[in-house]
């Protein structure tokens, strides 16, 4: 059974980008090689700051959506209260 994480990554220029992904450092080595999205392509390199572990894709695309609604001040409440749980 494979595991979901719905992740954040900081890009240089301060912006936070989240998505999902099956493995959050094989994700952010990806972004910074140029291979990830096109925001990030414009706007890395990038560093990841926020992992949640989610049961199923479904959950965790869900749980991406609702991160990409919050305001930058919650998103980075939510970084900080979970920055001791990266991997």
């Amino acid at each position: 059974m494979a595991a979901y994480f719905c992740y954040i990554v900081e890009c240089a220029d301060g912006t936070y980008y989240t998505g999902w992904t099956t493995n959050p450092e094989r994700r952010t080595r990806q972004h910074n090689l140029g291979q990830g999205a096109k925001y990030t392509r414009q706007h890395g390199p990038v560093r990841l700051v926020y992992v949640e572990s989610l049961p199923d894709r479904s959950q965790a695309m869900r749980r991406e959506h609702e991160i990409k609604a919050l305001k930058r001040p919650q998103k980075q409440r939510l970084i900080l209260s979970a920055t001791s749980d990266l991997p």
